[in-house]
């Protein structure tokens, strides 16, 4: 088995009930191969720690930020919450030393092996908030997540299809844009989404993604070029 005590070392975390920890990084497939196993799998860590992750990166920005306008920090925290940012933390963190996988999911090392990534980082966070409460998740994110604002802000990477399409919506024809589920489809581990952006009963784009937050940045990209915004 892992010895979650070194990855508690690394973060500078104590967990009062380790289990918690374990769990927050026990993939699906893994209980398919292992069904007499202790723990259940992390999505509904993962549930948790997405919220606690937003409410504690937004408090931040409000209040660190406050000559800012909503757009910009809705554009701020979308490059930090997302995916993409996360699978990068969690693999400077050593993460995937950590994952129980299943053998087959173990081998994959492309897309799917950054959304496990990203998964167990929201997962940890929700661990943490049941283990400790509200302040070591907020000291958490400072320390591993906010940090990476100022590499942002100075590059620009901020401005997502998603947050573009927003701005020039609201800006050509005051609309703010609104995402639907069109289709879901597959297993649980490998669900796939269709997502249609709107622009009020406008059907604009159709986007495909393994997650609701990638289909409706590739609907978003779609509709950039649609209308021609971009």
């Amino acid at each position: 088995m892992k010895d979650f005590s070194i990855l508690e070392k690394k973060l500078g975390l104590k967990f009062k009930n380790k289990d918690l920890l374990e769990q927050a990084f026990t993939h699906r497939s893994y209980l398919n191969e292992n069904p007499d196993f202790k723990l259940d799998h992390n999505e509904r860590l993962e549930f948790l720690g997405d919220a606690v992750m937003e409410l504690i990166v937004t408090s931040h920005l409000y209040k660190d930020f406050p000559e800012k306008a909503e757009g910009d920090l809705t554009n701020w925290r979308a490059a930090l919450v997302n995916a993409k940012m996360l699978t990068s933390v969690a693999e400077e963190l050593g993460f995937n030393e950590f994952l129980l996988l299943s053998k087959g999911e173990s081998k994959e090392l492309g897309k799917a092996r950054a959304y496990i990534l990203a998964n167990a980082f929201e997962a940890l966070l929700g661990a943490l908030y049941l283990d400790s409460g509200f302040k070591p998740c907020d000291e958490f994110i400072e320390k591993y997540l906010l940090v990476k604002l100022a590499d942002i802000i100075q590059d620009g990477s901020y401005k997502d299809a998603k947050s573009k399409f927003q701005e020039e919506a609201q800006e050509r024809v005051s609309i703010t844009p609104n995402y639907k589920v069109m289709k879901e489809s597959g297993p649980d581990h490998e669900k796939q989404f269709v997502v249609g952006v709107y622009l009020g009963s406008e059907l604009v784009a159709e986007g495909h993604g393994t997650s609701k937050r990638e289909a409706e940045e590739a609907a978003a990209e779609l509709a950039l070029g649609v209308k021609k915004w971009e």
